[in-house]
């Protein structure tokens, strides 16, 4: 697991629980507890208190457990908690949840919804093994996109199911769809898939 360290009050800590702040053209590398200190002073909110959370073990629709560790964001008049799955050194692979709500929401009743809200996530599967290789189990494909970490490349990968899947390997799933149509549907990562 990657590290990190705060830029402001120097503590470490694993790069899930750190943001990259910039203003006036700096960047900053802020552990999330200075980054809503200094987002409440510049809101001028008072007695905003950084909530911190427990990680939690779920079970997938498979048997399978994930451990989920949390990190809340206060962005301007929203709070954003959000839940990472940590899958060794690829930080990009396992699940990842987010839900918003306003500045002042208990952080609690919060929690309380993105738990939720992972729960129905994970009792769907997408993928299946099907004479070791994986195909799209259903009609339906919910995942996430992201980086695939080569600076020269310009294709991404997607996350199905927790699962880092190449674009290439994607497109492979899909020719067992060949001559169906298709819809792509792209959501913030807050709205639920």
């Amino acid at each position: 697991m990657t590290q990190s360290r705060c830029d402001r009050c120097s503590v470490t800590g694993p790069a899930h629980d750190f943001v990259s702040a910039g203003s006036d053209g700096t960047w900053r590398v802020l552990c999330s507890r200075c980054f809503n200190t200094e987002m409440a002073q510049f809101a001028d909110m008072q007695g905003f208190e950084h909530p911190r959370f427990t990680p939690l073990r779920l079970r997938d629709a498979g048997g399978n457990d994930h451990e989920f560790h949390f990190r809340s964001l206060l962005l301007g008049d929203q709070l954003s908690l959000e839940a990472f799955e940590l899958t060794g050194d690829d930080e990009t692979a396992g699940c990842r949840f987010q839900t918003l709500g306003e500045a002042h929401s208990e952080p609690f009743a919060l929690l309380g919804q993105l738990i939720q809200k992972m729960k129905r996530a994970l009792n769907m599967k997408h993928l299946q093994a099907d004479a070791g290789r994986l195909q799209i189990a259903d009609m339906t494909v919910r995942g996430r996109v992201e980086w695939n970490g080569d600076e020269g490349a310009s294709q991404p990968c997607v996350i199905i199911d927790g699962r880092r899947i190449e674009w290439n390997d994607l497109g492979a799933m899909l020719l067992a769809f060949e001559g169906w149509q298709f819809r792509l549907e792209m959501l913030d990562p807050s709205d639920e898939a």
